[in-house]
This record gives structure tokens, C-alpha cells and sequence, in this order.
């Protein structure tokens, strides 16, 4: 499929959308599982691209394993396989052969890990050859990725002195580490801040359990998105399986779209599982200024609802977007112009809208840049432009795969 069009419906919606499980939950859950002897997997886990590359590479053990176009899975399975035994390639697209991984590579060095560049010095490839690794106190840059972070931690237990990890600068992403720490802690870790900027962990071996995985906080803000954007005050779309008090950073949202008016509100069925519903309000900011630093993932879905509604913005603390799935900020600066909206950047880490329009494309058709939420992001808008190309809609795959069928139950 090449494009696809969105056509929304605005009108009094009251829709229960099937949200996926959290890729971040589930991508944490199996690297932990595995490393605590893999008798109990995870249930409930992602069925996206993600997840589905770490579950086969933990399954198949291939001497060559291909995490495609997954940063998260190529983060977390290069600190995996340094503490297991075995000689592995691990490599990924093009694209993912261009992210750099210098920072994490020589950090699991200094911990003793054999790793070599296969071939450009600072990127994937890896030739990996897993062994026990003695550990120790090692300081990470904060500010480039939270997966280095998360990556490291989660084989602490696995080292024979286990590890103290000190974080120099900003610290980008913190709930995605409290994430993963809230992982480790349900498979016995013993892992604490001894400081605002140090963590250890004591080298006390995983315990296999199970593991329920929740639903995903990331992919709930392109349905509080598309309500922000909806004219008919009391719509609802009803979200189940979101917990009210998650660990997802993401779990922000529900208070970044108050400022949209769209209302939050949970109910629980008989066995317990929560529902999020989400309510349109009669509400929008004349300007909206934030640091997404812990939120940078919800960039996409805040500047098209912004921008859609004419409501200028400043977002700061967006260092990590530049090596994402594609850069982001330049990905949303070059398609919100496509429909009238001039941004600009600053620092590379600010984005921001004044206000300034240029002409829109008759018939704009959004590139999406082998980045699923560039897709999932811009399709909502449709809500407020009409009949909305979004090219190349099958990059939902990687986080979200049955994201169209949901969103055509707006469609009529």
C-alpha cells in the first residue's frame, strides 16, 4: 500500500478503540525474562514490529540477527547479548545502520563487553560475543538516550560486581528509566537511585514470573489528539486496558489535553481491568509551551493538534528527536508547511509555531519517513482539513499494526 486516504467524520462520536499493548513494556519484559532463564514469558505483549524482531531474535538465537528498523530492540539486545553466552551480528535498515550506538558500545567496553564495529566506527553493525562480565561504575551521558540507560541497567543483576551507573548532563526521557526500573523491580532486581543522578544495581540473579503486559499510554495520544480536534462538545472515545496509575511516562498525556478540553475519566469492569474515557470539552489554549525532555515521544501528536487548532507553540527539550526513527523536527517542519503552517527550530531541541502561515497544498499527501508515528500523528488532522493522504501508512507496524481499522471507525 503506497498512501492511504482519511476522511473523518466530525460528528457526536462515542467509539471504544482496541488500543495495542505497550511496546516499551513488553520490549523490557522479554529482555528481562530471558535474562532470568526464559521458562515464563510475558503475556499480553506488543504485536508491532518491535517487539515481534526481540521475540524472534530471543527465540531463534540466529548468529545474525536483523532488529530492522526497532532502535529500542537494537539498544536492548546489544547490552543482552554482551552478558550471554555466544558470537552474534546484530544489524537493522539503512537507516538504523546510520543512528549512532557509540555511546552505549563503549560503556558495556568499559564493563568488560567484546563488541566491534562491523562497519562505519560509532554504528550498526555489531559483532557481539557475549561472556560474564565482572561490572562495576561506569558514568553514561544523560541527555542522548534514555535506551542507552534502560539498556545497561537491565543487565546489572547479570554482572558479577553488578553496577553503579552514573548519569553526566541532563537527563532525558526519566520516566522511560523509572519504567524500566518498575520492570525490574516485579522480576526480583534489587536496583535503587542512590542519588539524583546515580543508580545501582546489586547483583542479585533475576526470578522468573509472570507478567501481564498493560496497554500503551504512547499510542492513546493519537485518540486524545483526534478528540481535541472533534467540534462536538461530549464526544467520547472510550479507551480499555490503560491503567490510571501506570509507570508509562507517556501516562502525561491525560494532563497535556486538559489544556485541549479533553476530559479524563476511568471506570473498572468486574474483574478490574480499567477504561480510560476520554471526553470533549470546550476548550483550546490561545499559546501551549512545554518541555517535553520526559515526554519527547508526544512532540508528533502535540505539534499537529497545535498547529490543526492555530494555537502557537514552544517545545523545548527535544534533543533525542533528531535521531529517531528519522528527525522528527525536521519531519514535522517540512509537512505541517505542506498544510500552511511555518515552523522553526532552535538548538536542536526547540520546535516552535508563531503563528506563521504560508499557502497550503490544495491536496496535501503527508510523507511519513519509515516513521510510524509521523503517520499516526498527522492522520487525526483529517478531522479539520478534509480528505488527508497519509504515504506509506503501513509504518504503523512498528508500534501500533491495526491502527487504520480503529481509525476508520471515525471514517463514517
Amino acid at each position: 500500500m503506497t498512501y492511504i486516504d482519511i476522511n473523518i467524520t466530525d460528528r457526536k462520536w462515542n467509539e471504544t478503540v482496541v488500543l495495542p499493548a505497550s511496546k516499551s513494556i513488553s520490549n523490557r519484559a522479554l529482555v528481562i525474562s530471558a535474562l532470568a532463564g526464559g521458562k515464563i514469558l510475558p503475556t499480553n505483549l506488543s504485536d508491532c514490529d518491535d517487539t515481534e524482531v526481540i521475540i524472534n531474535a530471543l527465540r531463534d538465537d540466529p548468529y545474525t540477527i536483523d532488529i530492522k528498523a526497532a532502535g529500542t530492540a537494537m539498544r536492548f539486545m546489544t547490552a543482552y547479548l554482551s552478558v550471554t553466552p555466544g558470537e552474534h551480528v546484530i544489524t537493522g535498515t539503512e537507516r538504523m545502520r546510520h543512528r549512532p550506538i557509540g555511546v552505549l558500545v563503549e560503556a558495556l567496553r568499559h564493563l568488560g563487553a567484546d563488541i566491534t564495529y562491523v562497519g562505519e566506527e560509532g554504528y550498526p553493525p555489531l559483532l557481539v560475543k557475549g561472556k560474564q562480565l565482572d561490572g562495576g561504575k561506569i558514568t553514561i551521558d544523560g541527555s542522548v538516550s534514555s535506551q542507552y540507560i534502560s539498556a545497561l541497567l537491565m543487565i546489572g543483576p547479570m554482572l558479577k560486581n553488578g553496577l553503579i551507573l552514573k548519569l553526566s548532563g541532563k537527563i532525558v526521557s526519566k520516566p522511560y528509566i523509572e519504567l524500566t526500573l518498575d520492570v525490574m523491580h516485579h522480576y526480583g532486581a534489587d536496583v535503587r537511585w542512590t542519588d539524583v543522578d546515580e543508580i545501582k544495581v546489586s547483583p542479585i540473579p533475576y526470578t522468573p514470573l509472570p507478567y501481564i503486559i498493560e496497554n500503551d499510554w504512547s499510542a492513546a495520544a493519537f485518540w486524545y489528539e483526534l478528540i481535541a480536534m472533534g467540534n462536538n462538545v461530549g464526544a467520547k472515545i472510550l479507551l480499555p486496558g490503560l491503567k490510571s496509575n501506570s509507570s508509562q511516562g507517556d501516562t502525561s498525556v491525560k494532563l497535556l489535553y486538559i489544556m485541549f478540553g479533553v476530559k479524563t475519566t476511568f471506570t473498572k469492569d468486574e474483574v478490574g481491568m480499567e477504561t480510560a474515557v476520554l471526553t470533549r470539552q470546550r476548550s483550546i489554549p490561545s499559546r501551549f509551551d512545554i518541555d517535553l525532555n520526559d515526554q519527547p515521544d508526544l512532540a508528533q501528536s502535540l505539534a499537529v493538534t497545535c498547529a490543526t487548532l492555530g494555537t502557537p507553540f514552544r517545545f523545548t527539550g527535544l534533543e533525542s528527536l533528531r535521531i529517531k526513527e528519522t528527525d522528527r523536527i525536521t519531519a514535522l517542519e517540512n509537512e505541517l508547511r505542506k498544510m500552511g503552517c511555518v515552523l522553526h527550530d532552535a538548538e536542536d531541541s526547540i520546535l516552535y509555531w508563531d503563528g506563521e502561515r504560508c499557502d497550503p497544498l490544495p491536496h496535501p499527501a503527508i510523507d511519513t519517513y519509515d516513521d510510524h508515528r509521523m503517520a499516526m500523528a498527522f492522520a487525526p488532522a483529517a478531522v479539520r482539513y478534509g480528505t488527508l493522504r497519509i504515504n506509506n501508512p503501513e509504518v504503523v507496524s512498528k508500534s501500533y499494526p491495526h491502527f487504520w481499522q480503529e481509525m476508520e471507525k471515525f471514517t463514517n
